[in-house]
């Protein structure tokens, strides 16, 4: 009976050394609990019989420095977060692993085609979207209704926008119609409706005639009285204006949902496309997201694959859906039962995922460049023509100026 024993156990050591541990890296907070649980319930029990287990690290702080700073030691995980934010550097490094011969055209094209685009560099992909966010607009029912002026819908363009938020604004004092902020994160949504983009054929940024149409735009709403600078009401973001019900309107993506759900529990909010260029009739989008990507010095690489494929698979989406935690990046799942359920947060997301292939929908990337450097002389110009400090002639001219010494 003993040497049974000692025979059995022998051999579940030699299963537990057989056993393959797939490190992965990723954002901490929130996400330290929610991968943490979606591996435990979903990824490992598929894998439990190849002998593979995936484990989760959240890294606190500043995730970039810390991934760069665990690359070059020789320490970072088998898989990691990429923010597509400042994904192209990277990619161009050689740190990562193309994806490409560990999954095959067909298993890629199940991706939504802009998430999958995003992560792609010279024909190779370097990394599966986990998930994703794209920007919409948020309106309070009681604020409307109190107001008596029609919501904002996905007919709407932006003259009719701009008008029902004035219309808002006038009607009850102290609400703003749409909370402003100087920030391109949102108002490159209107910029890539007209038809601009961040870099032309050659490469360079060009402030040109479309891009100037949809700044005037934007830029003019605080003084029209469509909306309030974020600023002037004590605010950093169009979420905290709403949440405290000092606007009547944010654009922002399905993260408020949570926000919203601690901050204002109560409010009857809805939830619409961003609106129309009246010229172009097209509406534009950014693609905000995070992909899986591999160490291109991972000594577990087949493993590795087997464990991304796990976590991008219909089952780990609708897991993450189902709990309301984020978007799946699997196209098919478009159509999930999950959206089609009632309330203001199902309705969210379900027009958040819309938005990632309604009208010009481009990744919140700015190739090789670092994109807050690329960012600020357009920040600083909405910022000097919204406070009145200049004129918009003087405000695109300067910001020119300074692209064209960033963008070379």
């Amino acid at each position: 009976m003993k040497k049974i024993l000692v025979t059995l156990a022998l051999a579940m050591l030699g299963l537990a050394s057989a056993q393959t541990v797939v490190k992965l890296q990723g954002f901490g907070g929130n996400d330290t609990a929610i991968i943490s649980s979606l591996v435990r319930e979903i990824v490992n029990p598929a894998l439990e019989k190849e002998g593979i287990r995936a484990e989760y690290q959240g890294i606190e702080g500043d995730y970039r420095a810390a991934l760069l700073n665990a690359l070059s030691a020789g320490t970072a995980a088998d898989l990691f977060y990429v923010d597509i934010f400042w994904s192209e550097p990277l990619f161009a490094s050689g740190r990562v692993e193309p994806l490409n011969k560990y999954f095959t055209p067909q298993e890629l094209a199940v991706f939504n085609r802009n998430l999958l685009n995003a992560f792609t560099l010279r024909g190779n992909v370097y990394g599966l979207p986990k998930d994703f966010n794209t920007l919409a607009v948020q309106f309070n029912k009681d604020l409307f209704d109190e107001a008596k002026v029609p919501y904002p819908n996905q007919t709407d363009t932006w003259d009719t926008f701009k008008d029902k938020l004035k219309r808002v604004q006038a009607a009850i004092k102290d609400v703003a119609g749409l909370c402003v902020v100087a920030d391109h994160a949102r108002f490159g949504a209107f910029a890539h409706a007209t038809g601009w983009r961040p870099f032309n054929a050659q490469g360079r940024t060009v402030l040109d005639a479309n891009f100037r149409r949809a700044f005037e735009w934007y830029t003019s709403l605080v003084k029209d009285g469509a909306g309030k600078y974020a600023q002037d009401l004590g605010e950093g973001w169009t979420g905290g204006c709403f949440g405290a019900e000092k606007a009547a309107v944010a654009i922002e993506g399905a993260w408020i949902g949570g926000f919203l759900r601690d901050k204002a529990p109560n409010m009857r909010y809805g939830t619409t496309l961003i609106p129309l260029d009246p010229v172009t009739k097209q509406r534009g989008n950014f693609i905000f997201t995070v992909s899986w990507s591999m160490n291109a010095a991972s000594k577990n690489k087949e493993a590795a694959a087997k464990v991304l494929r796990a976590l991008t698979s219909p089952e780990a989406q609708n897991w993450i859906l189902s709990r309301g935690l984020a978007l799946p990046s699997r196209s098919a799942l478009a159509n999930s039962p999950i959206f089609q359920r009632p309330g203001k947060e199902n309705e969210l997301n379900r027009v958040v995922f819309q938005g990632s292939t309604s009208g010009a929908v481009l990744p919140f990337k700015f190739g090789s460049l670092d994109g807050g450097n690329w960012m600020r002389p357009v920040n600083e110009a909405l910022q000097a023509v919204i406070t009145g400090k200049k004129s918009v002639d003087q405000a695109i001219a300067d910001a020119q100026a300074e692209l064209n010494r960033i963008v070379r």
